[in-house]
């Protein structure tokens, strides 16, 4: 009867591993692929995907033979309970949980999964104790064999998670499901961009018109405002809106004005006030409060950019801190980026259009950290040339490595332009790429897709507490955020 038990054990695991290897190496690309999205061991895909078919064939044909059956059934369990731990690990530890495994077992969810690796390991465990006619030997073999394959897979993914978060070789790790398309409002013009949010209600700014602006909430309905402004003589050349509830500015830079306005009244114009005015020249701004706003300008001796503070509270109001971004190309171009303010963590994040990084400051523009994505790109490698005019131009022109950038509490959310390892081209034909960081845990966490509208790309988004925003041409697209990424907001 045991003879015969051990039997259909050995001839069942063959079955299924001869089954599961000849299903990943017909699909062997897309199974190196699937690993590499894998939560747990991404780093090591490309050897873990070899080594699984290799292992999985040669068990089953030691199992086949009475001689090397008891090494067969040792090696087995050694892989099923690898398996398991694996599983195990992907439910409870990993930043989320991939799509099921292929093959066989494609119809089980992941708990079904595991239930079925530990059953198997208990039944090829039993046939061991049947098959192994030294006690001592099957107790010392079993429990080190447990141990071992438990270990083995826990420092695999320990040192996969510690390099794919903290030393990426620009390996992603795709969320399933990240963001899932809910509601599309036509705007009719293709001139808004994003200016704030509060709540799941959105502000958008008009380029062409910039003393109008709407509100979209949760329900996608819009609502337009008028903006009235004291000073409409000035040769204001681009005017945009930032919001941060419950007030508004509006801002040139090209002209030292700032206004500031309230969101609160009932009123559809809303009344302005000045906030700041011929104290200092910009090319970018950001609220971040009622008395304080930080400035992106251009140094009068080298044209490189700074980073300065405009606070009604500090005497003097304006103070710059031209320490912050450093430069290793021609000082102009690699210095330049976009920032966002966490109110939550009431930090700024200054990241760089050319490079692999970005800065972390407190409020007041102290520096905090300098921290990297997983672009390789180190270095902006730009050369630029002087006009008579002053200005500067690329001489070696190329794209913004990080194109849009957004922050919500403690996540980061990048819009790239660069492909990872392993990533096809074709992707950039239909998608965006959104990679995602936690700045204050220095690492990187996934990324998603999000398709293009028909022919028309992504060009702006915002991040609410439960959606994920998206502007394509004259269209406004809500998504919902995968609660496996809502669990990430501190």
């Amino acid at each position: 009867m045991k003879a015969k038990y051990v039997l259909i054990v050995r001839y069942f695991v063959v079955l299924l591993f001869v089954y599961a290897a000849i299903s990943k190496l017909i699909t062997f690309e897309e199974f190196k692929v699937q690993l590499t999205q894998s939560p747990l061991l991404s780093m090591y895909a490309g050897v873990i995907a070899y080594l699984v078919v290799i292992s999985e064939l040669v068990i089953a044909f030691l199992l086949t033979l009475r001689s090397t059956k008891l090494l067969g059934l040792y090696l087995s369990y050694s892989l099923m309970v690898a398996f398991s731990i694996y599983i195990y690990l992907i439910l409870n530890y990993s930043d989320f949980i991939p799509c099921s495994c292929g093959g066989v077992l494609e119809k089980l969810g992941w708990n079904e999964h595991l239930w079925f690796n530990i059953i198997t390991s208990v039944l090829i465990l039993l046939s061991i104790f049947y098959t192994d006619d030294k006690p001592k030997r099957f107790c010392l073999l079993s429990v080190a064999t447990t141990l071992v394959s438990i270990l083995t897979v826990i420092l695999l993914f320990v040192s996969s998670e510690h390099i794919i978060k903290k030393e990426n070789p620009f390996i992603r790790r795709y969320l399933p499901h990240g963001v899932a398309e809910e509601d599309t409002l036509d705007l009719k013009v293709n001139t808004f961009y994003f200016s704030g949010y509060y709540k799941d209600k959105v502000y958008l700014g008009n380029s062409k018109s910039p003393l109008i602006f709407i509100s979209v909430d949760s329900l996608m309905k819009r609502e337009e405002y008028t903006i009235k402004i004291d000073s409409t003589h000035f040769p204001y050349r681009y005017l945009r809106l930032k919001t941060v509830y419950p007030y508004f500015y509006l801002a040139d830079g090209s002209i030292p004005i700032v206004y500031k306005g309230q969101l609160t009244t009932p009123e559809k114009t809303k009344q302005t006030e000045i906030f700041s005015f011929k104290e200092a020249y910009f090319s970018d701004y950001n609220p971040i409060d009622s008395t304080s706003i930080v400035i992106k300008s251009q140094s009068s001796k080298d044209y490189k950019h700074i980073l300065g503070l405009i606070s009604i509270n500090n005497k003097p109001r304006v103070s710059i801190n031209s320490k912050l971004l450093e430069s290793n190309s021609d000082g102009v171009f690699d210095t330049d980026g976009s920032f966002s303010y966490s109110k939550e963590n009431k930090a700024l994040i200054y990241t760089y259009y050319y490079k692999n990084q970005y800065v972390l400051t407190s409020s007041s523009l102290e520096l905090l950290n300098r921290q990297n994505t997983i672009d390789t790109t180190k270095a902006a490698l730009i050369t630029a040339a002087k006009l008579a005019s002053g200005e500067h131009k690329m001489t070696t022109p190329m794209s913004a490595i990080n194109q849009k950038v957004v922050v919500k509490n403690n996540l980061l959310f990048i819009v790239s332009n660069s492909l990872g390892q392993k990533e096809s081209k074709a992707i950039w034909k239909q998608a965006s790429i959104v990679d995602i960081y936690d700045f204050k845990k220095d690492s990187y966490i996934a990324s998603f897709y999000i398709n293009h509208l028909g022919d028309d790309k992504l060009i702006d988004l915002i991040v609410t507490d439960h959606y994920i925003y998206g502007l394509f041409d004259q269209k406004l697209v809500r998504y919902r955020l995968a609660k496996s990424l809502t669990d990430k907001f501190e």
